[in-house]
Order: structure tokens, then sequence, then C-alpha cells
């Protein structure tokens, strides 16, 4: 069981969530599929006792945090103390801040993107995608600053500009949704 794999997730999640929203100390939730949690978590299926023992092993860090079953997967909800934690606990590498400076600004182009995944890492991949989501996969192929599948979409501007949107997956996710 890899409590700290969904643990980090979590909180990659909430750090997010604060670089868009700004900080402030009051519970958080997010919708999980079942699948991703078990690709976090390292099983093939999930029951009571593996999220029951995710709770203890998260309990010093994040407080309470609650799982709630929704349609196809659970709603995590973590206490206020461990938003908190993570807003006081701020990841070493800038990348997630840079990235979505960069994005939330309209003047931006997509190679104003690429480059903040270049200054971040020499081992970076880039695939145009030819489906109805997405424009652009972007990763660091050796996992460094962080692993996820960043999937970005190009959306004509008002102004003739250009504004750039993401989705960002862990491996598993992207491969299961098959994008």
């Amino acid at each position: 069981m890899d409590h700290q794999r969904l643990e980090k997730n979590i909180m990659d999640n909430i750090r997010e969530g604060q670089l868009k929203l700004g900080y402030e100390e009051r519970p958080i939730s997010f919708n999980y599929l079942t699948s991703s949690l078990c690709h976090l978590l390292g099983t093939e299926d999930i029951e009571g006792g593996e999220l029951l023992d995710f709770l203890t092993y998260t309990y010093p860090r994040l407080g309470k945090v609650s799982f709630s079953p929704i349609r196809d997967g659970y709603c995590v909800t973590v206490s206020a103390e461990g938003t908190a934690y993570v807003h006081s606990h701020p990841d070493k590498s800038r990348f997630l801040i840079d990235f979505i400076e960069t994005v939330r600004n309209h003047h931006n182009t997509i190679e104003d993107v690429f480059a903040v995944f270049n200054r971040h890492s020499g081992s970076v991949t880039i695939e145009e995608l030819h489906n109805e989501e997405f424009d652009y996969l972007v990763y660091f192929a050796d996992g460094i600053p962080d692993d996820y599948r960043y999937c970005l979409t190009l959306e004509p501007c008002m102004d003739g500009g250009c504004h750039i949107t993401y989705h960002r997956f862990i491996p598993e996710d992207y491969e299961d949704f098959g994008f």
C-alpha cells in the first residue's frame, strides 16, 4: 500500500488550488475516481481497511481527512488543519508556481509554457495531440520535478489572443483515459 503517493497527490492538489485561488484556512474537497485511488494506493481494489489505514497515516500532517462515496469514486475532504499544513510546507520546486503564472497570463504563448517546463528540467517530452480534448501533452520524462501529465488546450480569446488551459493527470489515469 502506497500511502505516501496518495498523500503527495492530495497535497499537490491542495497546493494547486491555493496557487490558483489563494489560501484560506478552511477544509477542501476533491473528487477521485476509484481507479485513480487504486493507482495512487498501488492496489487492485479499495476496501474500507485501506482508507482507514490512510487516515491514520496522514492524521499527523493533514488532520481529519474523510472519504465519502460518490458515483464512480470518492469525495476526499481535508480539514482546515490539513490545508494549513500544506500552506506552511511549500513545495521546494517552483515549477507549479511558474507554470500557473504563465498559463494565467493570456498574453503568453504555448512556447512560453514550453519554456517553463524546459527551465525546470532538461528532460521534457512535448507531444502534439490530435484529438478533440487537448492540443499538447507535456511532461517530465524523468519524473522531476513531478510525474504528472499536463494536457494543454489553446482556446481563442475575444481579443484575438489565445488562452491556454490545462488538465493534470497521474500517468496511469492519462493512459486509462486513452487521450
